[in-house]
């Protein structure tokens, strides 16, 4: 998956010294009431001897926390999920998803990747898949997730299948969004389109897929049908992909009339610096005035941003040490980024992670003993991540 704060300041207000007398009041037995003018003056000098009133404390920035909170999930044979697995090998693998060490969840999404767009085309069978879905993707597998309040998508296509989904869509791109929506149905997932086009993408046919999938599944704000759900992959910044994600942001990913429920600002190459990883956020937020056409502002509601949890040399803080991690050095930014053009709120929709149990068949991924508890999980309770996933920003 290649593509490319907050700080609360207090202020203590001074207080007010002791109220001297009354104008007017009586100094001793025998003293004079004093006259009206005098009364006057008095109390003149007083409004204008008196201290000034403390300055009101700023008003903290608004931070919304994070209500996508999730993992691209590769199974155990570099995302191919090509074999159907046994739940019980399954959850000694991966319980740290559904179990952050005090029975909570550490994410309340969990993609499966991926589906290659020709064979859910063609509905193939064959050694690795069943009516055109891995083999590996079954619905005991989902229920493992929504059994405990994690939704869960499958994701069509990935860098791997680039060419596939461009052959998908030339040929069929409408049935081939009848026969995800039909995936969702049998499944009871949501879907994600990850088309990594970066020359020329089909963007009619990918118009037709996705008018076909909502004619079977509408657009459903409450997230209350977990088959409505439709999101876009899209580059970490604005500069690759630039041709789809300016048809997402300009169509697909408004706030007055949304189409997709939101997409995820995919990984780059490699892990990215803190400064790094706010700057290509911050490209979505603005987006690109100066592009012909312009790439518009995408809401900080309609998008989340990506990290890496795994590599093939290292295990990464990000999945376990949240403390050093890039997840909580950002979170100032993501929680509180403002509104650039688009969008009423601040703060993006959250973070996605890259990727649990193997997605490579170098390095050790998620496996035991480098489960990301310690990172994720202890991200989601320092974030306090709704499990289940609650109704998103629209705005």
């Amino acid at each position: 998956m290649l593509s490319q704060l907050l700080r609360s300041r207090r202020s203590r207000s001074r207080s007010a010294p002791a109220s001297a007398p009354a104008p007017g009041a009586r100094s001793g037995a025998g003293s004079r009431p004093l006259s009206r003018g005098v009364l006057a003056l008095a109390a003149l000098a007083g409004a204008t001897l008196a201290p000034p009133a403390a300055a009101a404390a700023p008003a903290a920035a608004a931070v919304t926390p994070p209500q996508v909170y999730g993992s691209w999930h590769c199974g155990d044979d570099a995302c191919t999920w090509s074999t159907v697995r046994g739940l019980a090998e399954f959850d000694a693998k991966n319980h740290w998803l559904v179990d952050r060490g005090d029975g909570r969840p550490s994410v309340n999404l969990v993609v499966l990747s991926f589906v290659e767009p020709l064979k859910l085309l063609h509905r193939t069978n064959d050694a690795g898949t069943v009516n055109g879905v891995p083999k590996g993707m079954t619905r005991e597998i989902v229920q493992y997730f929504t059994s405990r309040g994690i939704r869960v998508q499958l994701s069509v296509g990935g860098l791997t299948y680039t060419d596939a989904w461009d052959a998908a869509l030339a040929e069929n791109a409408a049935q081939l969004g009848r026969n995800a929506a039909a995936v969702a149905t049998e499944l009871g997932v949501g879907i994600e389109i990850d088309y990594e086009q970066n020359t020329d993408p089909d963007l009619a046919g990918l118009q037709a897929f996705i008018d076909a999938y909502r004619a079977a599944h509408p657009y459903d704000a409450t997230g209350a049908d977990p088959t409505a759900r439709l999101t876009i992959d899209v580059a970490a910044g604005d500069r690759w992909l630039i041709d789809i994600n300016r048809k997402a942001t300009t169509d697909w990913l408004r706030t007055d009339v949304p189409v997709l429920d939101h997409a995820n600002a995919m990984v780059p190459a490699r892990q990215p610096s803190v400064s790094a990883a706010i700057a290509n956020w911050q490209e979505h937020v603005d987006g690109k005035s100066t592009y012909n056409p312009r790439v518009p502002p995408l809401a900080p509601a309609k998008f989340t941003g990506a990290l890496y949890i795994t590599n093939a040399s290292k295990v990464l803080p990000e999945c376990t040490d949240f403390a050093a991690s890039l997840q909580n050095s950002t979170g100032s930014f993501t929680q509180s980024v403002q509104p650039n053009g688009a969008g009423s709120t601040p703060g993006m929709l959250g973070y996605m992670f890259w990727a649990a149990e193997r997605p490579s068949t170098r390095g050790g991924g998620t496996l035991p003993p480098n489960t990301c508890e310690g990172g994720v999980g202890a991200g989601a309770t320092a974030y306090g991540v709704p499990v289940p996933m609650p109704p998103l920003r629209q705005g």
